[in-house]
């Protein structure tokens, strides 16, 4: 049996971090795919546009607060909150006083990693009671989600609710989502969602991401706007060998020289080009549109920029130096767990999602002691504050059928009210940890899932809806402090860009014009690419379709105002 805990989190590299995450059903990760909607215009999505302008703002539900819990770190700079206390299974409060479902049923299909329980084991059976629905679940295979679900959008026989991350929004989802979804607006637009206290208390950004088509048709996972990029580090080899953590990009090269050691296996680090686009103040790629920005009164793309060259020489150099794991050069970093050579000592440092760094300390607690994962600040790149860009307030949506009735959809919202809750509810420890005594047990505060509840609670309710993003670790309160406490100092210096929190469907003839970016970039880093072959390839993207899209952008940008800073 193994500690666990829960935690919402965002950003990564890729979904390969939501996956990984012991509390992979809680962390709600913005993925990296283009999350897309139009507001007005043709259904068809096909032409684009955006879920922002002053005709958004009468669609969002109306924000209250909960007031049934309050968290030991308040939520700061885009911030998670945070839960640092033991867990008192006695004074657990409860967010549903009454069953809102009237007893239909509900059929859901959502990703699933690992293999799903039986469809009549104990956690479903509970959850379903408590809520009032008979939630009938349709787990499909998330590493190969995005085949199943284009072709389901495809077919006529939709489930009565989709999940879909943010990283399977490619192709055709987008006009699927806005043809076949229904418009949650007259359930939960304005104080209609009141009747539904707990999403109700769910950030009105991560409302409008919610918006596709001009209608809000999503139910979301917030997540903080704060980069979840951090770069995680041995503290226990640094302060033994007395390495200090640097404040600026040459202090960290200087660094990597004084680490690496080939001939004894310790290198300096995994591939840091996340750090370095952090370092350098280069525009959020994690999600389109937010690699534009109007700087100066005209839009620029984030690959136009000189920070983004300037980030890909630096990892670049981190390469040709020798200081970077051979794992990570040959490309295996990316494909492979780096835990067990973190843990080894072969590498101190790694640019991954903030939720590794309790899982790395839970999973190494009994085995090495003295092991202890910390994160860096992130530093400007010639020592002075950084310029951070936020990141999206959701990632991950769940949508009811067009085709759904009135009943159904209100036994959705009560499914969706109970996965809400927020830490330190009974509706809470139920979604995530399952029955106590049956799913987990608790000893000095701290909740351990049963073998039956590793089984059993695995991102199933969850995928639904989720509270505002919470960081709680009953197990280890130091790390979930000091990763909110992270969150807040980071988030003093983000700003957000012109685009920040839209919807935006691309034309459909732009949809494929940044792909090859991501590979070339690491080329560069790795030295089987030029910084000159980007620069071509910048050059080549602006007469392909980007000065055009620059301008579709700007268009969307005078009609609509830029959003909210």
């Amino acid at each position: 049996m193994t500690p666990n805990t829960a935690t919402s989190a965002t950003s990564a590299p890729s979904r390969r971090s939501f996956l990984a995450s012991t509390a992979v059903a809680a962390a709600a990760v913005a993925g990296g795919m283009p999350l897309l909607a139009a507001c007005g215009g043709s259904d068809s999505g096909s032409g684009g546009g955006t879920s922002a302008g002053k005709s958004a703002k009468k669609l969002l539900p109306a924000y209250v607060a909960t007031n049934v819990v309050t968290p030991d770190i308040a939520a700061k700079n885009g911030s998670a909150v945070g839960f640092t206390s033991k867990l008192d299974i006695a004074s657990l409060k409860t967010s549903v006083p009454k069953k809102l479902g009237k007893g239909g049923k509900v059929s859901i299909m959502s990703p699933f990693w690992g293999s799903p329980p039986k469809s009549d084991n104990s956690y479903y059976k509970a959850m379903n009671d408590l809520i009032g629905v008979d939630v009938e679940w349709q787990n499909q295979d998330g590493n190969t989600y995005d085949q199943k679900l284009g072709a389901v959008l495809a077919s006529s026989d939709i489930p009565d609710v989709v999940v879909i991350p943010g990283w399977n929004m490619g192709g055709k989802i987008p006009s699927a989502i806005i043809g076949k979804f229904a418009d949650l607006g007259p359930y939960l637009s304005g104080d209609a969602i009141k009747q539904y206290p707990n999403l109700a208390a769910i950030p009105t950004d991560a409302w409008q991401r919610s918006l596709f088509g001009g209608k809000l048709r999503g139910l979301p996972q917030p997540s903080p706007y704060v980069t979840g990029i951090v770069p995680l580090y041995r503290k226990d080899i640094f302060d033994k060998e007395g390495y200090q953590v640097p404040t600026s990009a040459d202090e960290f090269m200087a660094l990597c020289k004084e680490i690496t050691n080939a001939k004894a296996k310790r290198w300096a680090c995994l591939d840091m080009k996340w750090t370095a686009f952090q370092s350098f103040g280069v525009l959020s790629g994690s999600e389109k549109p937010l690699g534009w920005n109007l700087v100066d009164g005209k839009l620029v793309y984030r690959i136009e920029t000189p920070e983004y060259l300037e980030a890909l020489e630096w990892t670049r150099k981190l390469f040709a130096a020798g200081y970077v794991h051979p794992d990570a050069k040959l490309g295996k970093s990316a494909a492979t767990d780096p835990g067990p050579k973190f843990a080894a000592g072969e590498f101190l440092i790694y640019a991954q999602n903030i939720s590794q760094w309790w899982s790395r300390t839970a999973e190494q607690a009994t085995q090495n002691p003295n092991y202890k994962i910390w994160g860096m600040d992130i530093f400007g790149h010639d020592g002075g504050k950084p310029t951070l860009w936020a990141e999206q307030p959701a990632g991950i949506f769940a949508f009811v059928s067009k085709k759904a009735s009135e009943s159904v959809i209100r036994d959705v919202l009560a499914v969706a009210n109970v996965t809400a809750a927020p830490y330190g509810t009974k509706e809470y420890m139920l979604t995530n940890y399952g029955v106590e005594g049956t799913h987990y047990t608790v000893k000095n505060g701290v909740p351990t899932k049963t073998d039956q509840g590793n089984n059993e609670v695995i991102n199933a309710y969850v995928m639904v809806a989720s509270p505002t993003a919470t960081i709680a670790h009953p197990d280890y309160p130091e790390v979930a402090k000091a990763q909110v406490e992270w969150q807040q100092r980071m988030g003093a210096f983000t700003k957000k860009s012109s685009f920040y929190g839209m919807q935006i469907t691309e034309p459909s003839r732009y949809t494929n014009l940044s792909n090859d970016f991501e590979q070339l970039e690491d080329d560069i880093v790795r030295g089987r690419k030029k910084i000159s072959d980007m620069q071509q390839a910048v050059s080549d993207w602006k007469s392909k379709g980007g000065d055009q899209l620059r301008d579709w952008y700007k268009k969307l940008l005078d009609e609509n105002g830029p959003a909210a800073s």
